[in-house]
C-alpha cells in the first residue's frame, strides 16, 4: 500500500506553487494532494501521510506571506507531531548571503521542534543559477525516500 503524499507550498510570487505541481506530477504511483499553506490547517496534519513542504524565502530570510499563518498556527497550537515524516524543497537566492533559503529551513525547524522527522536531502534551489526550480524538483523527488506505508 502506498502512502498518501501531502504537498504544502508557501509562496510569495507563485514559484513554490509551480514547484509543488511539478513534484506532484512526478509522484504518479502515490495518492497526492497539493495545498497552499494559506488553505491548510494544522489540525489537518496526519502522521500517516508523508508531507512535502515547498517553501520560498522572503525579505530578510523570512517565511513567505503565504506560509506565515500556517506556522503561526503551528506555534500557537504546539501539537505533538511525533511520527510525522516530511521533506523540504526550499527556494531562495544566494545573492542574499546568510539568509539564502532560510524560509525552507525555518519550516523544517518548526516541524522538527514538534517531533516530526525530516527525510531525504533538504533541497535548496538557488534562483541565481540557470537551473530551473521545477527541473531541480523533478530530480530531487525521484531520490526522495517516500515510505510505502507509515504506521502511527
Amino acid at each position: 500500500m502506498r502512502v498518501r503524499v501531502v504537498i504544502l507550498f508557501g509562496t510569495e510570487l507563485g514559484t513554490s506553487e509551480k514547484v509543488a505541481e511539478a513534484i506532484a506530477d512526478e509522484l504518479t504511483t502515490h495518492d497526492v494532494s497539493v495545498y497552499d499553506m494559506t488553505d491548510y490547517a494544522v489540525d489537518d496534519l496526519d502522521i500517516r501521510d508523508f508531507h512535502i513542504i515547498v517553501c520560498s524565502t522572503y525579505g530578510d530570510g523570512d517565511l513567505p506571506t503565504g506560509a506565515e499563518p500556517f506556522f503561526a498556527e503551528l506555534d500557537a497550537q504546539a501539537p505533538d507531531l511525533t511520527g510525522l515524516r516530511f521533506a523540504v524543497f526550499g527556494l531562495g537566492d544566494s545573492v542574499y548571503g546568510d539568509t539564502f533559503n532560510r524560509g525552507g529551513e525555518i519550516a523544517a525547524e518548526k516541524l522538527a521542534e514538534r517531533g516530526a522527522i525530516q527525510l531525504g536531502e533538504h533541497a535548496r534551489h538557488d534562483a541565481s543559477t540557470a537551473l530551473r526550480a521545477t527541473d531541480m524538483a523533478r530530480t530531487w523527488v525521484a531520490d526522495l525516500p517516500i515510505p510505502d506505508l507509515l504506521t502511527a
